[in-house]
Parts: structure tokens; C-alpha cells; sequence
């Protein structure tokens, strides 16, 4: 027996100027470009914000439905890309911000924060200085 769940390969030769792409047919293709220029195309730090996004509202979603629950739930991630102090180099600083219709805004806490311990993307940059999750009310 294997030991994981799911695999995918995902291919760049190009960096920010070409193309990006999943294994596979009928799999995810996308042109990519910096996000500092004025082409078409998304970049690493829209591709990033839309892994964190998905992966911590399906967490946040499974842990309602654990709970016998059914409220909506939003997770919105502002990436931004700033320039060391030093002049070189390059980091993310991410805002996250959630939400979940229906829940008193410290029992949403909670069960964000559990969420966030337990969401597969949000574990590659736990403890990260660039990175601030907030629970906020809900708004529609």
C-alpha cells in the first residue's frame, strides 16, 4: 500500500514568463507573468493565495460538518510582495482573514484556529512572522 492519498506533478521551465502546468490530461494549465508587469497571467502569489484559501475554508468546512453544521464559511488572503530591507531579495506578506455565518465571532475563532492547525497548506508556513489569520464577522 502506498502511503499517500493523492500525488500530483506540476511543471514550470519558463519562471515567470510562460507557462505552468499539472500532469496530465485535462489537468490545470495557466500562463504565468510577474506580478510586477502589465501581462496577462497569474503569478506565484495568486497561485498561493488560492492554495491557502481552498485548503483552509475545506478545512474549516469539514470541521462544521463535524460539528453537525452547515454555516457558511470565507476565507479571503491578501498577498502582497514586498522587498526585504536589505534591498534584496523578495517575501510574502500574507493577510488572512475568516469568516463563518452564524457563529459568535469567539466560537468562529476557535474553530479557525483548529483549522488552521489542521489544513495541509496552512502547516507549510505555520509560525511564519509574514503571515497574520484574523476571524472576522461574517458579511455577505
Amino acid at each position: 500500500m502506498e502511503d499517500y492519498l493523492f500525488e500530483a506533478t506540476v511543471h514550470n521551465e519558463d519562471g515567470v514568463d510562460g507557462v505552468a502546468y499539472v500532469e496530465g490530461e485535462e489537468k490545470l494549465s495557466v500562463s504565468i507573468s510577474s506580478p510586477t508587469a502589465d501581462k496577462p497571467g497569474t503569478n506565484p502569489e495568486e497561485l498561493f493565495g488560492l492554495a491557502l484559501t481552498t485548503c483552509l475554508n475545506a478545512t474549516i468546512k469539514s470541521l462544521l460538518k463535524a460539528r453537525g453544521l452547515t454555516n457558511h464559511s470565507r476565507v479571503t488572503a491578501k498577498i502582497q510582495l514586498r522587498r526585504e530591507e536589505s534591498g534584496v531579495g523578495f517575501f510574502f506578506q500574507v493577510h488572512i482573514l475568516a469568516s463563518i455565518e452564524g457563529l459568535e465571532l469567539d466560537r468562529a475563532d476557535a474553530l479557525v484556529q483548529s483549522a488552521d492547525k489542521r489544513c495541509p497548506v496552512a502547516k507549510l508556513t505555520q509560525n511564519a512572522s509574514t503571515i497574520t489569520l484574523e476571524t472576522v464577522p461574517y458579511e455577505k
